[in-house]
């Protein structure tokens, strides 16, 4: 556990370090908020995790109040496994609220392991994947508290494996996302009450420039209550993530991070997963807050058949730090522990 208590203290100190500022060097009208934050984690994939993370709130138009402010950023990361992964992310908001925007570019190097047990010697097996991935997309307001949109993605991985197990892969694919979301929460950083839904229909077809031909279907549900007057929240989700089709190796999803923390190994992957849990959010000071969370997962189409369908619990709790003035949005640090497993997460937002 002293890697957990070591992270712990590294983000208390740090957090006296960040700071929130307005841009002097724009017209008054378009302020920027800026907050620089390191970024410290660790798990038993790929180690102890070093970064920063610089950050601005700001609104395209000063005028627009109803839109909430938009979100830009840079993430640098480096682990001591040899891993490292730089990142952009926008997330911008339009005519008071009608037009949402998202863009993400990552280009990385991930050293990490598999699990596999249809062999002489089983158990996990190192591989290292160079990954390139960008996506962009839109939603529009249809009518109230409804959008629909559609987003395009771009992936390049190229892995290899240890021993020769397998064969070095390279996989390219090119995405198409229809979305339907569902979002009348009091806010979209820090939510008090409210519900979120949204769905999405990720198509990966021949005719766009993919090799093989597969479908995934994602699917969220949360839910927000104000507990203690409104100064705390009792949050609830339900997340499902479906293959269909020939889902590549990289295409994946591993049990652990969002859905559910407490995973870090990469044991548990598959076609696809659900996970239900819920989480209460304790603010006992201005700007700063306490998590415990809780919740249970599944998954299948794992190559270990004895992996499906089972039920892994997942849960622990966390440290939240305000990272911005204006508005309430938080970054934290997670420490959860599951089924023979256990990690610590490192969080820009709320886990969900």
């Amino acid at each position: 556990m002293r890697p957990i208590l070591l992270s712990f203290v590294l983000l208390l100190t740090f957090t006296q370090f960040s700071f929130s500022q307005e841009s002097d060097s724009l017209p008054k009208q378009k302020k920027v908020e800026v907050s620089v934050m390191p970024y410290m984690s660790y798990n038993r994939n790929l180690d102890f995790m070093i970064g920063v993370i610089p950050m601005g709130m700001y609104r395209i138009n000063p005028s627009d109040t109803i839109s909430p402010k938009s979100l830009s950023g840079l993430a640098a990361v480096y682990t001591t496994n040899g891993s490292y992964f730089i990142s952009v992310f926008n997330k911008i908001y339009l005519d008071e609220d009608k037009w949402r925007l998202t863009a993400f570019a990552m280009t990385g190097d991930r050293n990490s392991q598999f699990y596999m047990d249809d062999m002489e010697d089983p158990g996990f097996y190192d591989f290292g994947t160079e990954t390139t991935y960008a996506m962009v997309g839109f939603q529009r307001q249809v009518f109230t508290d409804f959008y629909a949109g559609l987003n395009y993605s771009y992936a390049h991985h190229y892995t290899e494996y240890e021993d020769d197990i397998q064969e070095p892969s390279t996989v390219k694919t090119n995405g198409l996302q229809i979305t339907g979301l569902y979002d009348n929460r009091n806010s979209v950083y820090y939510p008090t009450k409210g519900v979120k839904t949204n769905l999405k229909l990720i198509s990966f077809p021949t005719w766009f420039g993919n090799d093989v031909k597969a479908q995934k279907i994602s699917a969220e549900f949360n839910e927000y209550f104000p507990m203690r007057n409104g100064h705390d929240v009792l949050a609830a989700r339900f997340a499902g993530k479906f293959g269909l089709g020939d889902i590549a190796f990289e295409q994946q999803v591993t049990l652990g991070g969002k859905d559910i923390r407490g995973y870090s190994q990469g044991k548990f992957r598959g076609d696809g997963l659900m996970a239900l849990q819920g989480e209460y959010r304790y603010n006992f000071k201005e700007g700063m807050g306490l998590v415990g969370f809780f919740g249970l997962g599944t998954i299948y189409g794992s190559d270990t058949e004895d992996f499906n369908w089972k039920l892994y619990p997942g849960g622990g709790v966390g440290y939240r730090y305000g990272a911005f003035k204006s508005v309430r949005f938080n970054i934290g640090l997670d420490a959860a522990v599951g089924k023979d497993d256990w990690g610590i997460y490192f969080r820009i937002g709320e886990s969900f």
